[in-house]
């Protein structure tokens, strides 16, 4: 009898570890909770199968998929914030932030060309601090603007952030002001700005630049907002709808013009930059 038991507590042990070694990695979808093998997330570059919720992607990997092979050139590729209010262990954390990710901040701007349109081009990161802003990306999205005002060129920025950089305080907050300032002084001298929201993009952030594009498209259901769901419901005293803050309901409200799968973002975006003009010949006619 207790070798009865001992085979049948074997096998039970035995498909157990079979089992183990062939499930392969997986994780739950943040928007539908169904569960998706990490290798088919990946082949379908961080979409969700069943909602159709894409997921964060790093910069790098933004700009390879959008830009045309070897036309990206980097702006600022150096520039790394110092620690101006002295707050505890904040140059440590960046260290060890660099060191992880390969990045010196959470932008990375530069020009390079879609389709042969040539732009200015600036994508967030939220793997280096959640994207907040602090004052190397204003500064960077600030002189990628002017860039491209100098060199009568459009911009398109993908936000993702979650707002501003509590660590730099009030030169965090500065930010807002300067990267909207810089997108009027572009806008005056008629360049175009085009937003792309990817998840999340939040607090100061959408509260400055990522608000102000002449065309703002969002990826299917991303975070898109100022303050968090608990702060605007215990503001307001009222519960929220489900899809609050995603980019479908942004979009139902007017605050997004349209909302475009990662797939068919770099035909959407050369479309859109040939029918405003800027063409493979544009450098060329602006000498």
């Amino acid at each position: 009898m207790l070798e009865d038991i001992f085979n049948v507590v074997k096998k039970r042990f035995n498909d157990d570890e079979d089992k183990s070694a062939v499930e392969k990695p997986s994780l739950k979808c943040p928007r539908c909770q169904s569960t998706i093998t990490l290798e088919r997330y990946e082949e379908l570059r961080s979409v969700c199968p069943n909602c159709n919720y894409h997921g964060r992607i790093s910069a790098k990997e933004r700009i390879e998929i959008t830009v045309d092979k070897d036309s990206f050139v980097e702006y600022d590729a150096d520039m790394i914030s110092c620690n101006p209010i002295d707050f505890p262990e904040y140059e440590e954390k960046q260290q060890a932030l660099r060191e992880a990710t390969g990045l010196r901040d959470a932008v990375i701007t530069g020009e390079a060309k879609i389709k042969g349109s040539p732009v200015v081009i600036g994508v967030m990161d939220s793997r280096y601090m959640m994207a907040s802003m602090g004052s190397v990306v204003g500064e960077k999205i600030t002189r990628a603007f002017e860039r491209a005002s100098e060199k009568k060129l459009p911009v398109i920025m993908f936000t993702a952030s979650g707002g501003a950089r509590m660590q730099e305080g009030i030169v965090s907050l500065m930010q807002m002001a300067k990267t909207s300032g810089a997108v009027k002084l572009h806008s005056d001298k008629g360049g175009l700005y085009i937003t792309v929201l990817t998840d999340p993009t939040t607090g100061g952030v959408t509260a400055s630049f990522a608000s102000l594009g002449d065309i703002i498209i969002a990826e299917p259901k991303v975070l898109v907002g100022f303050a968090g769901r608990r702060v605007v419901e215990g503001t307001i005293k009222q519960r929220l709808p489900d899809d609050f803050q995603l980019a479908e309901f942004m979009q139902d409200k007017g605050f997004v013009d349209m909302i475009v799968e990662r797939k068919k973002m770099r035909s959407t975006l050369s479309h859109l930059l040939k029918l405003h003009g800027y063409t493979a010949d544009t450098e060329v006619q602006n000498g």
